[in-house]
């Protein structure tokens, strides 16, 4: 398979492990945190060279469940009032926090893809073109809610 090819179907398969493009999260982190690439690679504790070939997508998955808690917890960490008030002492803090973090990888503390269960739940509840007919009806006052109905109602 080409490279292009093998890129691309690494960066859909991330879409649909991740919910998105793991360079796309990175690249937040980095932004976030004002950190190099080098020294989020640190933070997580994964080396550069990998950490940039998930971001491009020559690698489909981050192999160590640690790291991907990690990763997690400093998206958390983003919505937190120290670390999102841009302070460098509040954003190295969390920085530290995460690099000296053990996380346990387990069922409780990884996120469950709310979303992918919610379609699932719907699917056995209604028929495709129920769940369709229902999103039209949303969509003005609910959006998100048809969104997610307009998924569901997509049978693959």
């Amino acid at each position: 398979m080409e490279d292009h090819k093998i890129v691309q179907r690494n960066i859909a398969l991330q879409r649909e492990w991740y919910g998105e493009p793991l360079g796309d999260r990175v690249r937040r982190l980095v932004v976030a945190f004002d950190v190099s690439q080098a020294n989020l690679a640190d933070v997580l504790g994964i080396s550069a060279p990998m950490l940039s070939q998930v971001m491009s997508g020559r690698r489909a998955k981050i192999g160590n469940p640690a790291v991907l808690a990690r990763l997690i917890m400093l998206e958390r960490k983003i919505l937190t009032p120290e670390v999102a008030s841009g302070r460098r002492e509040a954003l190295q803090r969390a920085l530290d926090d995460v690099r000296a973090s053990k996380p346990a990888v387990t069922r409780d503390n990884l996120p469950v893809d709310v979303g992918r269960s919610a379609i699932l739940a719907l699917r056995r509840l209604a028929s495709a073109e129920d769940l369709t007919e229902a999103a039209g009806l949303l969509d003005d006052r609910f959006p998100d809610l048809a969104d997610l109905l307009r998924r569901a109602g997509k049978r693959v």
